[in-house]
């Protein structure tokens, strides 16, 4: 555990803090309970679904289906091998393709077709096939259909796909050199493909796609949409590299596609550019790495949050923005659409469209304006609609933040994947949680309050320090988990870990709203697992510890495991010796622990270190600092050692 200071050195600061908050503690992967799951020899744990009924986890891995128990992943339940034959194989190899890794079946698609049946899709050596998986008996049904469109030929394509109403909506390449990009919709009935054109698709990077239904109290009688999420080059500019843009773009259930014009296509196929940037920083984030639609019943409207880092990447920025629903939806209804032009010595290659817009509009669902004009499915819609949605695909309007900025801005690392719960506290303050994944094995807790960002922790999910490839939450009240998909394996971790915080101003300056004290019992417990009505609980997400009782015992942390690293280091502290052998490795941080926030000191002379209080006002810190007094003596001991630690560190000169 590694709990931090606000730390101040110099011009250092301005720099530093200008990029975001750090995390108050860090949970190395020793220190917490995280439940493993890993088979020998299998890799790529990529793909999870999880049924919520049956508290079952399923993994689609390399070759191989997994069946877990969802509320002990350990608990492996069932498996059923998917392997390419032989013949397969060498014929995959002769292509040029590696036959110890790309000619193997990588599970792509997972997704529950009913009760009874998964369907499924794996690479099968660059020849993708789909099947049905019977959850009965967990054997397939043996159909083997084709997998074109539903499932990537190359494990190391991008793809995504979700299951509507027993229907399957991929985006995916549709042939084996990649080149071909396609939204596709697997159905019996109505199947629907994007065009083939770089103005609907310009060398995309899948990243998620899902489902918002319709209001039912909508006067409007709306469609049920499905968004797709990616990064593909631009249209728009033209330069000597290649810019990328952030999309989101939206297709309609009951979209038949046209009578003549665009047979068999989608007529109801939009895309926008995602605006994610922080203007004051002169940054752009325009990759987008994730995407997550909160879907609370509490909320007015879904909210998209999407995980984003810039094109050029050199420092190590990501950033977190939220949409609306109904601002994305504004674009695509109300908004100006682009065409492409020829203006002279330019880099624009598109411009706003200002000429007339046929009826019924293009590109929109079937709604009660087109049943009113007497156009009751798309195959009836006029060609002079379906010709303008053909050639104009692209709204010249961007989708715009939630406050016109991100959320979340932080240095120093690559966030991977995201997910969102919400979360009420206790004195009733609905707040957004977000838990937000690493390259580096990581997973950062954040929440967004009145004061600003604040991250409540860091957890080491992944002891190797593997890429989290995959996030996904479990929403079953008091069975809440986080799981984490890598290259090496599963993780299933708590959404807070309360019971680590062992006094009430440690759980309150957590600022959890998973997290309150209760003072009778004198622990921190989790407000979302327990179940009692009465409750005397304390927490307040503002840093406000004035409420606990300055007579309580407050505990040190166990000595060794708060430090200040020293440069040029190449030993780790340990809890028995927070001085490694005769290098200068840590500095021990003593309480009081009065911020959640530190700066990485790099420095061979001498500097100072800022303390900065927290709370609403300076009363109320200054509450919370009488409550350090009674205990000031017990840092005598500490700060004795830490100043001879300290001296030693200087006289190396490599502080």
């Amino acid at each position: 555990m590694a709990l931090v200071l606000y730390g101040a050195v110099g011009l250092f600061i301005g720099m530093a803090t200008a990029f975001g908050p750090v995390p108050r503690i860090t949970w190395e992967h020793r220190e917490i309970h995280l439940v493993h799951f890993q088979e020998p020899k299998t890799f790529n744990y990529s793909t999870l679904l999880l049924s919520e009924d049956k508290d079952i986890l399923y993994v689609g891995a390399r070759e191989v289906i997994f069946a877990l128990n969802s509320l002990n992943i350990s608990d492996k339940q069932q498996e059923v091998f998917w392997k390419v034959t032989e013949d397969k194989k060498t014929k995959c190899a002769e292509k040029g393709k590696s036959k110890q890794t790309e000619c193997l079946n990588y599970v792509r698609v997972l997704q529950q077709l009913n009760d009874t049946f998964l369907y499924v899709c794996g690479t099968n050596a660059f020849q993708p096939v789909c099947d049905y998986l019977n959850l009965l008996s967990f054997e397939f049904g043996g159909k083997n259909e084709d997998g074109k469109g539903r499932c990537p030929f190359d494990p190391a394509q991008s793809y995504t796909s979700v299951m509507v109403d027993g229907e399957l909506y991929t985006g995916t390449s549709y042939n084996f050199l990649g080149s071909e990009p396609i939204i596709f919709r697997n159905s019996q009935q109505s199947p629907l493909r994007t065009e083939y054109a770089i103005p609907w698709l310009n060398e995309p990077n899948f990243i998620f796609a899902d489902v918002i239904r319709a209001d039912p109290d909508n006067a409007d009688e709306d469609d049920d949409k499905i968004y797709f999420f990616f990064t593909e080059v631009s249209v728009e500019y033209e330069f000597l590299g290649k810019l990328m843009i952030p999309r989101i773009a939206r297709v309609c259930k009951r979209d038949q596609g046209g009578l003549r014009t665009l047979q068999k296509k989608w007529t109801s196929y939009l895309k926008a550019r995602m605006l994610c940037s922080a203007p004051d920083k002169n940054l752009i984030f325009n990759i987008v790495n994730d995407v997550f639609i909160l879907k609370s019943p509490s909320l007015r409207e879904s909210v998209i949050y999407g995980v984003f880092s810039p094109q050029l990447n050199n420092v190590g920025l990501s950033a977190v923005c939220a949409y609306n629903i109904s601002t994305v939806e504004d674009v695509f209804a109300k908004g100006k659409y682009m065409q492409s032009a020829t203006v002279e010595q330019s880099h624009t290659k598109w411009v706003r469209y200002n000429g007339e817009i046929p009826r019924p509009r293009p590109g929109a669902c079937m709604n009660k304006e087109a049943r009113t004009d007497g156009y009751l499915s798309t195959l009836n819609l006029p060609d002079k609609t379906l010709q303008f949605v053909k050639d104009h695909p692209l709204m010249d309007d961007s989708v715009t933040p939630i406050g016109d900025r991100p959320k979340l801005v932080k240095r120093d690392v690559k966030y991977t994947q995201i997910v969102v719960d919400r979360v009420r506290a206790l004195n009733g303050t609905v707040y957004d949680v977000m838990f937000i994944s690493t390259d580096r094995g990581a997973l950062h807790k954040a929440i967004s309050y009145e004061n600003g960002m604040h991250i409540i922790e860091e957890i080491q999910l992944f002891p190797n320090f593997e890429p989290v490839q995959t996030l996904l939450l479990s929403s079953k009240q008091g069975k809440q988990f986080l799981y984490a998909g890598s290259n090496a394996g599963v993780v299933q971790s708590p959404l807070a870990f309360c019971d680590k915080y062992s006094t009430c101003v440690d759980c309150v300056l957590a600022r959890d709203p998973y997290c309150a004290w209760d003072a009778q019992e004198s622990v921190c417990v989790d407000n979302f697992r327990e179940h009692e009505t009465e409750r005397d609980w304390i927490q307040n997400i503002g840093g406000d510890a004035s409420s606990c009782t300055a007579s309580s015992h407050i505990a040190f942390p166990p000595p060794g495991t708060s430090f200040l690293s020293c440069v040029g280091s190449d030993s780790a502290p340990s809890p028995l010796n927070p001085v490694s052998g005769t290098d200068c490795s840590t500095v021990m941080l003593m309480p009081p622990f009065l911020s959640d926030q530190i700066q990485h000191v790099n420095a061979h002379s001498t500097f100072l270190l800022f303390c900065q209080a927290v709370g609403s006002s300076q009363d109320s810190w200054s509450r919370e600092f009488a409550s350090w007094k009674s205990v000031i003596s017990e840092h005598d001991k500490m700060m004795d050692s830490w100043k001879k630690t300290w001296e030693s560190c200087s006289k190396k000169g490599k502080v």
